[in-house]
């Protein structure tokens, strides 16, 4: 099996994509830490119930998991877009990345870090000098930020996600002398619990991409690409934003460009 042996940390394990991620890298033989603010219905080999809201139970989660030397970290757990623009980027993008950068020093070699992008981080490159700005953010600076940046309830997720992908892309060789790659996956509207969420808000966009689309995702078409990141048939793959989206952002994209031959 393509993960036997590999201890995997898979956050937001309790529903949607999260749940379908751990459940199927321990299919393939992983030991999976699985990490979330609700318990999970399966059982893993350990359970850590953390809300990222709370730096200090992160912190507290950082110290017993750099004993463990994990082999992959999937960050998945996230905040849908009708909460707060301060959670949303808190959760979504500061947790993410302080999580992320206060193990990799104790990870395994080779360990690949897994991100949960969005197709709603797509135009990240417009956004180059707010993504900027929110280095080094930290929890407590994160209202502020949203405050002198223009970061509301409508657009927090997705400048989360932008920022998300933009520093998957700025890390691609961060870690490459101990083989540590980091690399994103982009999913389209997925049925997961939150998906009523993006509709609402979304609105009128949401109705035309989802008339575009055949159907939504779901969190099985998901969960087999990042396994498969976290794989080390992945190995060469550094810095790359999988999109798994049915086909959107091949469409935007062709749209964008005078490609579109019709539906």
């Amino acid at each position: 099996m393509p993960l036997t042996g590999k201890t995997i940390v898979v956050t937001g394990a309790a529903s949607g994509i999260g749940a379908a991620t751990a459940a199927l890298v321990k299919s393939q033989g992983a030991t999976v830490i699985a990490v979330d603010r609700n318990k999970p219905s399966e059982t893993y080999d350990r359970f850590e119930q953390v809300d990222l809201m709370d730096k200090a139970a992160i912190d507290d989660l950082i110290a017993r998991l750099i004993p463990l030397k994990i082999d992959g970290l999937a960050n998945i757990a996230g905040l849908p877009p009708t909460r707060p623009a301060a959670d949303v980027v808190a959760v979504n993008l500061v947790a993410l990345k302080h999580l992320t950068l206060s193990l990799v020093d104790s990870m395994a070699d080779g360990a690949s870090i897994v991100n949960l992008a969005s197709l709603a981080g797509f135009g990240w490159e417009n956004e180059v000098p707010k993504i900027l700005a929110s280095e080094g953010l930290d929890f407590d600076g994160v209202a502020a930020f949203c405050d002198a940046n223009d970061i509301t309830k409508e657009n927090s997720y997705f400048f989360a996600k932008q920022a998300l992908v933009a520093w998957t892309i700025a890390n691609r060789w961060t870690w490459r002398d101990r083989g540590i790659r980091m690399n994103a996956v982009s999913p389209g509207p997925v049925d997961t619990p939150i998906l009523g969420d993006f509709l609402e808000t979304l609105g009128e966009r949401a109705e035309e991409d989802m008339r575009i689309m055949d159907r939504p995702g779901n969190a099985d078409d998901i969960a087999p690409v990042v396994a498969f990141l976290l794989s080390d048939a992945a190995g060469w793959l550094r810095g790359a934003n999988l999109p798994v989206d049915g086909g959107m952002k091949s469409h935007i994209l062709a749209n964008e460009s005078g490609l579109e031959k019709g539906e």
